[in-house]
């Protein structure tokens, strides 16, 4: 099947087809004119790595697993590295939360400011400027 029917029927853009064959992940044949040809198992294969991406693992890792993804085949290492991964998703979820809540903060502090933390609220908002008091004596 040709990359435009491989697009339709696996529901994802010709673009990410070849990026998918870039990393590895997807291979084609190639007509004497240079089209992709690919055969109907791909269809399965490239849903596959959509559902891979769809759970936060980059397409090194996803690699990483394909081997044992053709074989049917587990291991402790695969498992461990799918354990290292939803960590990595974990922090990184934390972060957001973090960065979430700050700027929550940041927003309630400009729905009520406050003179702690607005210098246009203190008493006195700022000081006029004194000319004279920056004049700088000319000695000659």
């Amino acid at each position: 099947m040709r990359i435009g029917d491989l697009a339709r029927q696996a529901g994802v853009s010709t673009r990410a087809l070849r990026y998918y064959e870039e990393q590895g992940l997807l291979t084609s044949e190639r007509t004497l004119s240079g089209q992709r040809v690919y055969p109907e198992s791909a269809v399965e294969r490239v849903r596959l790595i959509q559902q891979f991406f769809t759970a936060g693992l980059p397409s090194r890792t996803i690699l990483q697993l394909m081997p044992y993804v053709d074989t049917g085949q587990g291991s402790p290492e695969v498992f461990e590295l799918m354990a290292t991964e939803r960590q990595r998703i974990t922090a990184a979820i934390a972060a957001l939360t973090a960065a979430r809540d700050a700027l929550d903060h940041m927003i309630h502090i400009a729905n009520h400011p406050t003179p702690e933390h607005c210098p246009a609220l203190r008493e006195p908002p700022w000081t006029p400027y004194n000319a004279e008091a920056e004049a700088v004596p000319v000695s000659g």
